[in-house]
C-alpha cells in the first residue's frame, strides 16, 4: 500500500447516487454547473502544488495555508454526523460540537504528514449533477500508480462543499463509520473521544516536528 493510499484511507464511504431526468434547461444549467466544480477542484489543485513546487522546507505560513486547501472542501459536520449514525442523535449539542472540532482537527493534522502527495497528477474524468447534488469522478498518478478519487458534493448556501471522499473504491465515512460506531458500541461515546483527543495531540506533535 502507498503513502497515497495509506493517507487516503483516512478519508473513505459507498454512496449511492440515484439517477433523475431531466428537461434540457435543467441539463444545460447542470452542465454549467459541472464546469464550475471542475474549475473549483482545478483551482484548487493548482493553488497546493504552486506551494509544494520546489521545495520540501515550508514556512508557518506555508502549512497553514496548505491545511486549508486541502480541507477546506470538506464538510466536517456532516461527515462525522454520517460517520455517527443514529449514535449523533443521542448527543447533546455540545458533545456534537467538540466532536466535529476534534475529528476534523485530526483529519486535517493527518492531511499534512505526507504532502508529497499532493503533487500527484490528476485528471477529472466525470462530474455529474443532479441538482443540488454531485459526484465528482478523477484519477490520481502518484509513484507510477493510478487510483481513482472521487467526491461526493452537496451545494450549501451557494457552496460546494464534500461530505464523502471515495479512494481506490473505498468511502471515507464508512471507514469512519465502522471504527466509530464500533467503539460507541462497546465502550461508549466518551471512550470514542479520549481516542481521537489522543490521535489529535499525536498528529499535531507529528506536524510540530516536521515544520
Amino acid at each position: 500500500m502507498t503513502r497515497f493510499r495509506l493517507f487516503a484511507s483516512a478519508l473513505l464511504a459507498a454512496i449511492l447516487l440515484l439517477s433523475v431526468s431531466v428537461t434540457p434547461a435543467q441539463a444545460q444549467g447542470e452542465s454549467t454547473t459541472a464546469s464550475e466544480i471542475r474549475q473549483m477542484l482545478e483551482r484548487r489543485d493548482q493553488q497546493i502544488k504552486s506551494i509544494l513546487r520546489g521545495t520540501d522546507d515550508y514556512t508557518a505560513k506555508q502549512r497553514a495555508k496548505l491545511k486549508a486547501l486541502i480541507n477546506g472542501v470538506i464538510d466536517f459536520r456532516v461527515m462525522g454526523r454520517r460517520a455517527l449514525g443514529p449514535h449523533w442523535d443521542d448527543l447533546s449539542p455540545e458533545q456534537r460540537k467538540e466532536f466535529v472540532s476534534v475529528f476534523s482537527d485530526v483529519v486535517r493534522a493527518q492531511s499534512m504528514s505526507d504532502l508529497g502527495v499532493y503533487n500527484s497528477a490528476v485528471t477529472y474524468d466525470q462530474i455529474e449533477v443532479h441538482g443540488d447534488s454531485a459526484f465528482a469522478r478523477t484519477q490520481t498518478t502518484y509513484e507510477g500508480r493510478t487510483t481513482p478519487v472521487e467526491y461526493v458534493l452537496e451545494r450549501r448556501e451557494g457552496e460546494w462543499r464534500a461530505e464523502d471522499i471515495i479512494v481506490d473504491g473505498v468511502s471515507t465515512v464508512e471507514g469512519y463509520a465502522r471504527s466509530f460506531q464500533t467503539v460507541i458500541r462497546q465502550k461508549g461515546f466518551d471512550r470514542l473521544m479520549e481516542s481521537l483527543r489522543k490521535k489529535r495531540k499525536e498528529a499535531m506533535a507529528q506536524n510540530e516536528s516536521s515544520s
